[in-house]
């Protein structure tokens, strides 16, 4: 699977350069769609002139931001998007370990969560787990 940054159609302008670039997610794309998606993306992680880790360069084009929805394909594979280097500024330095554990607690914290409510769904069906 492979994870890339994604743009709407409605988003780039006539010469394939993304327009806002703050409008972006991470999706990933199976069979020509997405499969999945992220919320937007953080500016300080990926707009950032002073976290150069994980800017965005290219972001390919969906329709739009929805499951399912296709992805722009030509005779040479995904067409892609260019973010223009006015899109990024200074942020500041980005503590990347501590963003890392702090999104990984809110992933756990949302994985329990939906398991709880999965088991008082259960309950509530006479399922009992």
């Amino acid at each position: 699977m492979i994870i890339r940054h994604c743009v709407e159609k409605s988003n780039i302008n006539e010469n394939m350069v993304v327009i806002d670039a703050t409008k972006t997610r991470h999706v990933t794309v199976r069979a020509g769609a997405i499969e999945s998606m992220s919320g937007l993306i953080d500016p300080a992680s990926h707009l950032n002139l002073d976290f150069p880790d994980h800017k965005i360069t290219t972001c390919v084009i969906a329709e739009k931001f929805q499951v399912g929805s296709k992805i722009r394909i030509s005779d040479e594979g995904m067409v892609f998007a260019i973010v223009r280097r006015s899109s990024y500024d200074h942020y500041g330095k980005v503590d990347y370990t501590k963003r890392l554990a702090m999104m990984v607690r809110a992933v756990n914290k949302l994985k329990s969560k939906r398991s709880k409510d999965e088991n008082i769904q259960n309950r509530q069906k006479g399922k009992v787990k």
